[in-house]
């Protein structure tokens, strides 16, 4: 049983060190885009997809104005919902902003409406239904959340 939690620690920890190796920044969102999918994959999300039928494309900056350095996919209309890098293929809105912002919005640092009318997150696409997601659907990315859904893949 010992080795079996060593491997998936040490799984878990390798698109980290692969991410980072490959030149692309270390990304706090990393960590929350792998707990939603977590928290997904375990069929937790059944309102969820109920009540906001999109899909998003979340586009991460490392500063304003800069270009995406990482992109993920929510999918929150089909299945049991979905999250994983990359790009959707026709995303119903994207969200872009810094990995800072992304981190405060979804720890309830900052409102998504404020960083919406503050200009640190831009909406492309469907502004109804971006108005659907709001950081409170998924568990609140604390310590003891991102362990709980540890593991995941994206």
């Amino acid at each position: 049983m010992k080795e079996a939690e060593e491997a998936a620690k040490a799984a878990a920890a390798k698109p980290a060190q692969q991410e980072a190796s490959a030149g692309t920044p270390t990304l706090k969102a990393t960590e929350t885009f792998a707990m939603m999918n977590a928290f997904l994959e375990q069929g937790e999300g059944a309102a969820i997809i109920k009540k906001v039928q999109a899909v998003f494309n979340f586009d991460i900056i490392m500063k304003k104005g800069g270009k995406p350095v990482a992109t993920w996919e929510l999918d929150l209309k089909n299945g049991k919902g979905l999250v994983r890098q990359g790009k959707a293929a026709k995303p119903d809105a994207t969200f872009t902003m810094t990995d800072a912002d992304f981190d405060a919005v979804c720890n309830g640092k900052l409102s998504g409406q404020n960083a919406f009318m503050t200009g640190k997150m831009k909406i492309k696409g469907n502004l109804a239904k971006a108005t659907k997601f709001t950081p409170d659907l998924f568990p609140a990315p604390t310590a003891e959340n991102k362990a709980l859904y540890r593991g995941a893949k994206i």
